[in-house]
């Protein structure tokens, strides 16, 4: 019982970091592109593409701890 405890600890903890993470990182890029846009409004198409690309690949952190936490859960 404790080893099964011990993970879904871990698994908790992994969901837990990286979403906070993920949360973090897209708030600071959206808050540059906000800024960035709002000093050149003519680059804010260019600047709008850079943070989809960023926040899809801040998400997909996000995403492969989801799938280690329930890997950890699953898998005994």
């Amino acid at each position: 019982m404790a080893t099964e405890a011990i993970i879904a600890i871990a698994a908790c903890i992994a969901v837990l970091g990286t979403g906070i993470g993920a949360a973090i990182g897209i708030g600071r890029a959206t808050s540059k592109a906000v800024e960035s846009a709002a000093r050149q409004p003519e680059a804010a198409g260019s600047i709008l593409k850079i943070l989809v690309l960023g926040a899809s690949l801040v998400e997909a952190t996000a995403v492969y701890a989801l799938v280690v936490a329930l890997i950890l859960l699953l898998i005994r």
